[in-house]
């Protein structure tokens, strides 16, 4: 998920994505290590997609706190 993706989200919006994401990655590191799947690629991609969305999270709410 691009970046500017995320920016066009709620607040509500960028907390559920985030929940959904971190079921998702729980699911495959589940999966990985039961030996039922080797996609790295994918845990990676939704490891800098989370990383993403708690970046502008904290962003919106540091520049909330400011103004």
């Amino acid at each position: 998920m691009k970046a500017e993706k995320i920016r066009n989200l709620t607040d509500e919006e960028l907390r559920h994505q985030e929940q959904e994401m971190n079921d998702q990655l729980f699911k495959l590191k589940f999966q990985l290590n039961m030996g039922q799947t080797e996609s790295l690629k994918k845990i990676r991609g939704l490891r800098k997609d989370i990383a993403r969305v708690k970046t502008i999270v904290r962003e919106r709410a540091s520049r909330g706190e400011r103004e």
